[in-house]
């Protein structure tokens, strides 16, 4: 397997901890916020997996993209946790693996360019 696959696995991770999250979030934050989180971690999972499989001069691209929806994911969890509609815990936990995504995403593109 490619040596980014834990990259990957952590985003997966976070990806199910999002669907229980949104599990307990009201009906109007759920189709709204909660939706729009899911949608963006499985966007930055597509980015990833089309990184990890590109040819080496496309590589970048995929990465750059997936580093701009990570940070738009930052943003996100951070309005789940200023609305307070998630346990602020869960949210610093997920917010940790989040960075820690962030610093292997770097070094990957690093590796690229």
């Amino acid at each position: 397997m490619d040596a980014t696959l834990p990259l990957i696995n952590k985003t997966y991770e976070i990806y199910k901890t999002i669907i229980e999250i949104n599990n307990n979030l009201t009906k109007r934050w759920r189709h709204s916020l909660g939706t729009s989180v899911e949608n963006s971690l499985l966007a930055l999972l597509e980015y990833l997996i089309m990184a990890q499989h590109a040819p080496k001069p496309l590589k970048a691209t995929y990465l750059i993209q997936a580093s701009a929806t990570l940070e738009i994911l930052r943003l996100k969890f951070r309005l789940l946790l200023e609305l307070h509609l998630v346990n602020e815990t869960r949210i610093f936990q997920v917010q940790a693996v989040l960075e820690e995504i962030g610093r292997m995403l770097g070094g990957w593109l690093k590796s690229v360019q």
